[in-house]
């Protein structure tokens, strides 16, 4: 920021208002030359030429933020009333749903709790009701589909390479890294285990 060139003018105050003057500027940590620059600022606006400190925009934002606190305080503006109600609708439907969340939420807690404490005094920690689940057999497009290549890729890849290559083969493009075989009776490529 550009230093504003200054001029040094003489004004006789009453002394009362010296004084008043001279403690604002002590309370506010500044002197009583900005206070009295802010004042003028307030007073005749944007003066060209000038710069304003960070001391007065912060005065002036202070001055347009009660300005506007004021005209919101004695409005009976019915669109501010229908924003403000609607606002207030959509918060208590946020407050509502986040507690009905935290509900469910502890619900599930308490259930992994339980469920922990159930296999913990069975003896087996990690024991589980359901065995894990399962890979299912692919049909030939859908197997190419998984192994990210064409129907007819795998299909030549069946044909032309071993048994044992083709599993290999499978096993490189699974993103399981499951090796892959055709069953005959059903048509359908199963995971080799």
């Amino acid at each position: 920021m550009t230093r504003t060139e200054r001029e040094s003018i003489n004004f006789k105050l009453p002394k009362t208002l010296a004084q008043a003057l001279r403690k604002a500027a002590r309370e506010r940590k500044t002197t009583a030359t900005d206070l009295v620059i802010q004042g003028l600022h307030h007073i005749l606006g944007d003066v060209p030429g000038t710069e304003a400190s960070v001391e007065i925009r912060l005065y002036q934002l202070e001055e347009e933020f009660f300005r506007f606190q004021e005209s919101i305080g004695s409005s009976n503006n019915a669109q501010q009333e229908t924003r403000l109600t609607s606002v207030e609708a959509k918060l208590e439907e946020l407050s509502n749903k986040l507690a009905r969340f935290e509900g469910a939420l502890m619900q599930m807690q308490s259930s992994v709790n339980a469920s922990r404490s159930r296999y913990k005094s069975s003896g087996y920690p990690y024991q589980y009701n359901s065995q894990p689940p399962q890979l299912q057999p692919f049909e030939e497009k859908d197997l190419a589909m998984r192994l990210n290549t064409t129907f007819s890729t795998l299909t030549e890849k069946r044909t032309t390479l071993s048994a044992k290559d083709f599993e290999m083969w499978c096993k490189d493009r699974d993103p399981s890294k499951y090796a892959w075989r055709l069953n005959e009776k059903d048509k359908l490529y199963h995971p080799v285990k």
